[in-house]
């Protein structure tokens, strides 16, 4: 049973972004900061990445671990009413997920998935992370990061 209304749960729904979140936003800032050029949820490519970095021929997807249903994080459970409902929604998200990134790849496109958790308790060590992965694969094509 929901411990709210369906009106005030209907709110906070209307209220949740489907880009440019809060943490998608402090993520480019950071790639932008380091001199990182990029695109924003380009159209173009399977599943609109939130970043993609031409240089790099890499897309980056800063995913919320509820609605990708991170596997391992106590965040990426189902909730407990409604069930049906969730269960279908974030099982599609998953699977478009699964397939947005095999296409990517057979594009030739390296992907990486970013998680709000990770971001959350090591902003600075998962960007340091990222960023060490972006100039390896830069520096495998020959170029200069």
């Amino acid at each position: 049973m929901d411990s709210i209304t369906p009106e005030h749960r209907s709110w906070n729904m209307s209220r949740i972004r489907g880009k440019d979140t809060k943490i998608e936003v402090e993520v480019r800032k950071y790639l932008f900061a380091k001199g990182f050029r990029f695109r924003k949820n380009d159209k173009r490519f399977p599943g609109k990445p939130d970043v993609v970095l031409p240089k790099y021929k890499t897309v980056i997807f800063v995913n919320g671990c509820f609605w990708h249903m991170h596997e391992g994080c106590k965040q990426g459970r189902l909730p407990k009413s409604n069930l049906d409902y969730w269960r279908e929604k974030l099982e599609k998200n998953v699977s478009n997920d699964k397939l947005h990134e095999q296409q990517l790849t057979e594009m030739g496109w390296n992907t990486i998935t970013l998680w709000e958790c990770e971001l959350k308790r090591d902003f600075e060590g998962t960007m340091t992370s990222l960023i060490n992965t972006l100039q390896q694969n830069g520096q495998s094509k020959g170029d200069q990061p």
